[in-house]
């Protein structure tokens, strides 16, 4: 059977942090973080149980943060250059090491991390972690490295260059950094000189306070000024960048989640991908893009496996929840990465965006339901889940640093009740959710186990039946959904209803698709995977399939 990935995305500070008394903006010492070994055995069957096949542990290469660690031997961060207590996942302080807030015993790290990789797989599950090429932390300097990796970055720069092809790193010469956020005084101050250039593109000395200024831009071997490529000889950057990949797979990594790929050469990925494969045949590369015209590239000549569908299906299903899009607006979504349906990642859901159930989105966790069906079940490719959104995390709190924006905060020190009453301290139950809560963990538990066990899912054809009910009575584009897959003697119906009504509909089954997927007609024995229901129906060439569908819900008939 061919791969679909189901991932399980956590943060493991917060998922693993059981602290039910956090403080706004608080320290680790004050809130603390949670640990890799809180990620316990019986968290991660929990975790496959419900059908997943992957979990993504962000955040774990060490970043910059407030905490200090000197004890241990790492440099302490100006806190000027971080952003909250907790500083981002993103702003890498060194490739080679692991986040000491995720250690019990800050000495026995990468011990801790080993077991962490060791439990994921005795639970049949496989890793994937962060891979963040386009930047890092302000102060990065690596104390772990091994003695066979190439020298730090930016320790052979020519500083009095803007560019330089052997250069790791962008300068503003003659410049210190000065952004417009405050970089303290006196001893207490963060200076900079020559000023750097920052992750988000931002090449001056003065980043505004929406810039990316915690992070320092890393120099593929393309000139900004001119947009001239220095590929050759291979950029230092480039050899600096695969013997860290190569090093995190030798760890037993399955697969990166790779942070900008846009911003990043396309030459570059061309490159690398293929020499971890051909050393860790299996590993898998995920793009974080968000440009649909790129996704052919990154596909066809990056290597990577699977692309966030962040601007193509997030935003139509967004819209059609909250701004009364019409459903049938789908139908274009997956037109524009037609043939490459197989490569994408669906998720309602991450780090980045407002929680399904915030107020800032939909407000309500049973509303995704419908658009979870079809980010699941429309195509073979990856389908995501972030920690708490089967279990309805509203992401109310105002955590700190990020304030009360919708989203789980990646930038403090904190603790996600919905997660803390499931956990248990690392023996999961459902005994202390509420009801709705073990409602609707059951219903995506459902629902994934069909996205990682049904055939015509996974390797199956796919056929958009739209077409011909836009004009039935008994069928409303506008609010509902529907799309066949078929593999082998089995076909599957697959309806979603964006609507606040229970749908009474009967959906037209097009001759064409009995052609194409060489469907046959007659009586079968039908079931609906989500509840177990059966019956039976006559299923016929432009005939139709009736059936209810709930408010906000989705049916998978199967014959």
């Amino acid at each position: 059977m061919s791969e679909k990935p189901i991932i399980y995305q956590l943060l493991p500070r917060l998922f693993a942090n059981f602290n039910d008394n956090c403080v706004p903006a608080g320290t680790i010492g004050q809130n603390g973080s949670g640990k890799l070994r809180s990620i316990s055995p019986a968290t991660l069957k929990s975790i496959a149980d419900m059908g997943f096949s992957h979990v993504w542990f962000t955040g774990v290469i060490e970043h910059s943060h407030c905490a200090d660690y000197t004890a241990y031997g790492i440099p302490r961060d100006n806190p000027h250059v971080i952003k909250g207590q907790a500083g981002s996942p993103y702003a890498i302080k060194d490739y080679y090491d692991v986040d000491p807030d995720l250690a019990v015993d800050p000495a026995n790290r990468m011990t801790e991390f080993q077991e962490a990789v060791d439990r994921v797989h005795d639970a049949g599950l496989k890793l994937i972690i962060d891979f963040v090429p386009n930047h890092v932390a302000r102060q990065y300097h690596s104390d772990a490295r091994p003695e066979d990796a190439p020298e730090d970055f930016g320790v052979n720069d020519y500083t009095t260059m803007f560019f330089a092809p052997t250069n790791n790193f962008y300068y503003i010469p003659g410049h210190p950094f000065a952004p417009t956020v405050d970089m303290g005084s006196g001893a207490d101050a963060y200076n900079e000189f020559p000023a750097k250039a920052s992750g988000n593109d931002c090449f001056t000395a003065s980043p505004g306070e929406y810039d990316w200024y915690d992070t320092v831009k890393l120099n593929y071997g393309i000139d900004p000024a001119n947009g001239w490529r220095h590929f050759n000889p291979i950029p230092s950057t480039w050899r600096k960048m695969l013997h860290i990949l190569l090093y995190w797979a030798a760890k037993g990594v399955d697969g990166f989640r790779c942070d900008m790929v846009h911003m990043v050469p396309l030459e570059f990925w061309q490159w690398a991908i293929p020499q971890v494969k051909a050393a860790h045949p299996g590993v898998i590369f995920i793009a974080e893009i968000y440009d649909v015209n790129l996704y052919r590239p990154f596909i066809e000549i990056g290597g990577f496996d699977y692309l966030y569908d962040k601007v193509g299906l997030y935003d139509t299903l967004r819209d059609v929840v909250t701004a009364g899009r019409s459903a049938s607006d789908i139908t274009r979504a997956w037109q524009k990465v037609d043939g490459y349906q197989k490569n994408m990642l669906y998720f309602l859901e991450n780090h980045d965006e407002q929680r399904f159930a915030s107020t800032q989105f939909a407000g309500d966790p049973f509303k995704a339901l419908a658009p979870m069906a079809v980010s699941a079940l429309l195509g073979p490719g990856a389908v995501m889940v972030y920690a708490g959104q089967e279990l309805g995390e509203p992401g109310a709190d105002a955590e700190g640093y990020s304030g009360h924006d919708g989203r789980t905060s990646i930038f403090d020190y904190w603790s996600v009740a919905t997660l803390r009453r499931w956990l248990c301290g690392g023996e999961p139950s459902v005994d202390g959710l509420t009801k709705d809560e073990r409602r609707l963990r059951d219903a995506y538990s459902r629902l994934l186990n069909v996205a990682a066990t049904d055939k015509a899912v996974r390797e199956g054809a796919f056929f958009d039946v739209m077409y011909v009910n836009q004009d039935n009575p008994a069928f409303d584009p506008s609010r509902q959904y529907a799309f066949l897959r078929h593999y082998g003697n089995e076909m599957l119906l697959v309806v979603a209803n964006f609507s606040d009504e229970e749908a009474d509909v009967e959906v037209v089954l097009p001759a064409h698709a009995f052609n194409i997927l060489g469907i046959a007609g007659g009586e079968r024995e039908c079931k609906e995977l989500l509840t177990g229901e059966t019956c039976k129906r006559l299923i016929s060439p432009d005939g139709k399939f009736g059936t209810k569908v709930p408010a906000h819900g989705a049916v998978a008939w199967r014959w």
